[in-house]
């Protein structure tokens, strides 16, 4: 447990911070006058943060093209914020491969809103992933023993890298929050004492539980607090060849309900509980979970991802649960996806929020040239940014990752609120809207068509004229 000395200073430093970023945040939108409207563009071609282009003005004239009508009085699930995952592959390089100044400079350019994206999301895996140097998790056992008691549980390996990163980016935004999720648990607790695939031992439920309540408190005690766990990484992936494990939905809404829910309140774990964590095409899962009433009792929110099915089974959940939010926590690009990957990427962002989701995480935060480190699985995902190794230096060089975050982080901010705004679909305009907390408004909108478009943004029964590309996205911000 923190000291009270230790935790005055905490909450003395992020009283400070948050006090500083607020007067930043209203200084930068206090300098846009009351009718103007700021854009920021970028192209397939951009890399790194979206251009700013000269800015336009609401008027009452409104040009014969298509009007993006945006509505501040209707407003929809609160923004928890854009982000990515700081897996061990990702902290090895920006720790191992970078210089002192290159890490300063690459941790301001993601997590600083001024200097940088303002990224406030990071998923944490506990222990392996697929996207790690090794195999390991907190309790690791020689064959054949176990450790009930968790007498040997120790978070030593993070603390060689992953720890400090993540300090770094709480250093210069303590207000970003982080969601923790195992790939697989010890060994010994599974019905096949491997890390890969198998299943959870019913006898082992006490002793991962204690696992879950062990980790948020070790890791609040290195000065890194967890605001989310999810109990497993795609519990439905039977074809996993790095840590994993097969959890039905009977056994998570169990394991929640009965076990973990329980640990967490008597060990004073106010850490919040996700069910799910996989694909959209598979939203059965969490609707049996939510089912059992006790585990529902537990539930803080639906985490899902991307690769299978669309973006409209978050609509049909928040229809079947509408308070519970819903964070998309893992979608990764890569070398298979072929045209316009800028198109996908915003793509994904606006489809997420106007379904519901108040977050959108991609996956690594950082790969090398290769695609790697990895352990298995994908050999061809793309990190936000490329750690760039040659013979002469190392390299950071921002992705088309980056560039869609940053139309988003950089401007919507955390508690933000979705609200109403037409679109015209895939080929043509496609957007989503925000009102931000101190009432500034963003409107995120992509040209995924092959010509340019001009069009008309209606507000308060003023419009203001654009022209986007093709295959263009623009951020336009204003009071």
């Amino acid at each position: 447990m923190r000291s009270p000395m230790k935790l005055t200073l905490v909450c003395m430093y992020a009283a400070m911070y948050c006090s500083m970023a607020g007067a930043q945040e209203r200084a930068s939108t206090a300098s846009t006058p009351a009718g103007q409207v700021r854009v920021f563009q970028s192209t397939e071609h951009t890399v790194g943060e979206p251009e700013e282009q000269s800015s336009i003005q609401f008027g009452a004239q409104r040009v014969p093209e298509l009007t993006i009508f945006v509505n501040d009085a209707k407003r929809f699930q609160t923004i928890d914020g854009f982000g990515a995952s700081i897996t061990d592959s990702s902290a090895w390089l920006l720790r191992n491969k970078l210089s002192e100044s290159q890490f300063q400079e690459t941790m301001k350019k993601l997590f600083d809103r001024e200097k940088g994206i303002g990224l406030t999301l990071l998923r944490q895996p506990m222990g392996s992933s697929d996207f790690a140097l090794e195999d390991y998790t907190y309790d690791d056992m020689p064959a054949g023993e176990s450790d009930s008691e968790l007498q040997h549980f120790s978070i030593e390996k993070d603390q060689r890298y992953i720890i400090p990163v993540l300090r770094a980016a709480l250093a210069i935004n303590p207000r970003i929050k982080i969601l923790a999720t195992p790939w697989s648990p010890p060994a010994w607790m599974k019905s096949n004492d491997s890390l890969v695939k198998g299943s959870l031992r019913p006898e082992a439920y006490d002793a991962l539980a204690r696992y879950f309540v062990k980790f948020v408190k070790a890791y609040e005690q290195a000065g890194v607090p967890i605001f989310g766990v999810t109990m497993q990484n795609e519990p439905l992936n039977l074809d996993a060849d790095y840590p994993s494990m097969i959890m039905s939905a009977s056994e998570q809404a169990a394991f929640l309900g009965s076990v973990l829910g329980p640990a967490f309140r008597a060990a004073g774990v106010h850490s919040k509980i996700f069910v799910f964590d996989h694909n959209w095409d598979l939203v059965h899962f969490p609707i049996e979970v939510l089912a059992d009433t006790k585990a529902a009792a537990y539930t803080s929110g639906i985490a899902i991802h991307c690769y299978g099915g669309n973006a409209a089974a978050q609509s049909e959940l928040h229809e079947r649960f509408p308070n519970l939010p819903i964070w998309m926590t893992e979608c990764s690009g890569g070398a298979w996806q072929k045209g316009n990957l800028l198109d996908e990427q915003v793509r994904l962002i606006i489809d997420s929020t106007r379904n519901w989701s108040h977050s959108v995480i991609l996956w690594n935060l950082a790969l090398d040239q290769n695609h790697e480190p990895h352990l298995g699985g994908c050999k061809n995902c793309r990190g936000v940014i490329t750690v760039n190794q040659n013979d002469s230096a190392v390299e950071v060089i921002p992705t088309v990752d980056f560039t869609a975050l940053a139309h988003v982080s950089k401007f919507v901010l955390p508690g933000a609120r979705r609200i109403e705004s037409n679109t015209f679909g895939p080929g043509s305009l496609e957007d989503v809207a925000f009102r931000n907390p101190d009432g500034s408004l963003v409107l995120l909108v992509l040209n995924s068509g092959s010509k340019r478009v001009t069009f008309n943004v209606g507000w308060e029964k003023k419009f203001a004229e654009y022209t986007l590309p093709a295959n263009s996205a623009a951020t336009l911000t204003w009071r």
